[in-house]
């Protein structure tokens, strides 16, 4: 007879433990969000254990604070081909050039101070220009973003859905 009423009580610990092992979801399978380390990128786990990018769900971004001492650039600041690149970001691309989403090594340390391969940069194309000219956009894991107009030499933080 003991036994018999253990039985429910093991049942609900695997559930439990089943919630756990999902992960971003929690009890009664809402919806969590949580930021993931590789990218920065926020993704929303599902109570079916499937996971979106935020980005994917068109929302605008949040904007965050600036974690440099550099100048802000707002978004809507951005020449329009700036604000197709961020868009493209956003959405992990197609991006128009071969060496879009490198790593940026941020020799010139303008940037703040990261581990190798913590940023990537971006093309902004440049009417005009040739070659890719001088303008890209530099994203980091933590998901800031940064615009530089002279090739490196000087950033702006941007300020996103601002």
């Amino acid at each position: 007879m003991r036994n018999r009423s253990i039985l429910p009580l093991l049942l609900a610990a695997l559930v439990v433990l089943a919630l756990v092992a999902l992960g971003g979801t929690g009890l009664l399978g809402q919806q969590t969000e949580r930021t993931t380390p590789e990218t920065g990128a926020s993704r929303t786990a599902t109570p079916g254990g499937a996971a979106t990018s935020a980005a994917a769900k068109q929302s605008p971004p949040r904007r965050s604070a600036n974690p440099s001492s550099l100048p802000e650039i707002r978004e809507a600041a951005l020449p329009a081909e700036g604000r197709r690149v961020l868009g493209l970001i956003r959405e992990g691309g197609p991006f128009q050039y071969s060496q879009d989403d490198q790593v940026f090594g941020n020799f010139e340390q303008v940037l703040p101070v990261r581990n190798r391969g913590y940023y990537r940069e971006y093309t902004v194309p440049t009417p005009g220009e040739p070659d890719r000219g001088a303008r890209r956009i530099v994203a980091g894991d933590g998901g800031e973003k940064y615009y530089t107009s002279d090739h490196y030499a000087t950033f702006k933080y941007i300020a996103e859905g601002s």
